[in-house]
């Protein structure tokens, strides 16, 4: 069986579906990798690190002819088009979106997995790529913030005078913002945190910041440790209190995000208004229509004195080991449905849809369409471990 690794087409993707250690041990079960050339450049993993682990750099031709299909990003209709019918593809699907995405690949006769779709349980813990890439997200967003931040983020005495540590606050104590408050602390910033969970609290606390109470008389405290949209009242006594709050904030992280749904606006046009000269407002749901409604996807701007940055793919930012930790991802999937070869066969697929992780992930099989678009999808995206405390 042949695993082929296309080379990233979407603007900007750094990343790569598989990586040099990852693919070593699939070469090792029997599988037969081939790699587009320079798939993995932009991640730092040459041509050759593949090579002198068992794979194959081959044209993209042969690749679309493989058995089994991985990617980072969705593919394009045309790609899909060229893809070996019959095929198992592997890859971040966006499968929330009604674009024709699984449609085309129904189409095609294509077993597609879409990463996002991995079920948020501790079997699954180690295929899920969402929280593994929104742990990058949180800690890069820190780091761009303190880039565009005109002053210090810690305590800094000197024979010149001393530096205040800023003030940072973080809306959203799911995956992300952990990690953002896990590493604005680590680079020595006061933190304070918002949740409409107020079980976060706990979390928060431990990781060194303070739990921001909006005494918002009500709470979204979701299903499966998603969160849950407030009322439109709830939703204006929120925009409210964090605006009074975000007039002592120099940055603020917002990641609250909403699968298949536009962002909640968390920060208006008054709170930016309200905020100080210099600060800074990191949007990490720029490209679902953002927590700040100033906010311009896939930018950087600034408005009334406040800088907005919409970058829309941090990860990437970080190719490295967002690559590493989304093939180690695909790996561990893999290992689910991998049979193992017979004397004198090769290694074949099993998918077993007995299995609630299969089950959930395969989005498209057998010409047809697996993935329900419900009328109310999960309205964030959350897990309830926190990170190493700084």
């Amino acid at each position: 069986m042949q695993l082929g690794i296309l080379k990233e087409s979407h603007p900007a993707e750094k990343r790569v579906a598989l990586t040099p250690d990852t693919v070593k041990k699939l070469v090792q079960t029997g599988l037969q990798v081939v790699i587009e050339s320079q798939a993995g450049l932009e991640a730092g993993f040459p041509d050759q690190d593949y090579a002198a682990v068992g794979a194959r750099v081959a044209p993209p031709q042969d690749i679309l002819q493989s058995d089994l299909l991985t990617l980072v990003r969705k593919p394009s209709a045309e790609l899909i088009s060229k893809m070996k019918r019959s095929a198992v593809l592997v890859s971040m699907l966006e499968p929330y979106q009604a674009d024709g995405t699984l449609d085309a690949l129904a189409r095609a006769g294509i077993s597609a997995f879409a990463m996002e779709a991995i079920p948020r349980t501790s079997r699954a813990q180690s295929m899920d790529a969402l929280s593994s890439q929104a742990n990058i997200a949180g800690y890069r967003a820190v780091l761009e913030a303190a880039a565009h931040y005109p002053r210090f983020f810690p305590v800094m005495m000197t024979s010149a005078g001393s530096a205040k540590a800023v003030q940072v606050a973080v809306l959203g104590a799911g995956v992300a913002g952990l990690q953002a408050i896990a590493t604005a602390r680590r680079l020595g910033a006061k933190v304070e945190a918002f949740d409409v969970r107020p079980e976060t609290r706990e979390q928060i606390e431990s990781l060194g910041a303070k739990f921001m109470d909006l005494k918002l008389d009500e709470t979204g405290v979701g299903q499966g440790g998603y969160a849950k949209a407030l009322s439109e009242e709830g939703q204006k006594r929120q925009q409210a209190a964090l605006a009074e709050r975000l007039k002592k904030m120099d940055v603020v992280i917002s990641t609250a995000n909403i699968p298949g749904r536009k962002a909640p606006v968390l920060i208006t046009e008054d709170a930016v208004r309200g905020m100080r000269a210099g600060s800074v407002i990191v949007d990490l749901a720029a490209e679902n229509g953002g927590n700040c409604h100033l906010t311009e996807s896939g930018k950087v701007v600034k408005k009334m004195g406040v800088t907005l940055v919409g970058h829309t793919n941090y990860p990437a930012f970080v190719p490295a080991d967002s690559s590493s930790f989304y093939g180690k991802n695909i790996y561990n999937l893999l290992q689910l449905m991998l049979k193992p070869a017979a004397e004198g066969k090769s290694i074949e697929l099993n998918v077993n849809l007995d299995d609630d992780i299969i089950d959930a992930a395969l989005v498209t099989h057998n010409g047809e369409v697996r993935f329900g678009r419900p009328k109310n999808p999960p309205s964030a995206v959350v897990q309830t471990a926190a990170p190493t405390a700084p």
